[in-house]
């Protein structure tokens, strides 16, 4: 149950980085209130960086900026990292019972 729930919460958080990537290049494109770099990496950092890095290359947003640049991609598979492990945790921990 508890992979479950973390499978879906990642999944709600990359989603959620990748589309907000997506809705703030529309933003920018239709020069109206953009969503702040605060909030995009909020997400980030919460679980959405691989989302959110998705969402960069895919929609060409914040590529010229070194922070998102090389910190997404570096946050990305730091995140995915700690994904394979808590999953690995977990499996083993279901395996005990």
């Amino acid at each position: 149950m508890e992979v479950l729930i973390l499978l879906g919460i990642i999944v709600v958080m990359n989603m959620a980085g990748f589309f907000i990537m997506g809705a703030d290049k529309k933003r920018a494109q239709k020069n109206l209130y953009r969503i702040s770099e605060g909030t995009l990496w909020n997400v980030a950092f919460l679980g959405g960086a691989i989302g959110a890095w998705a969402g960069m290359k895919h929609y060409r947003h914040k590529t010229k900026h070194a922070q998102f640049k090389y910190g997404l991609p570096m946050l990305a598979l730091i995140e995915a990292g700690i994904f394979v492990y808590v999953f690995t945790l977990l499996v083993e921990r279901l395996r005990l019972f």
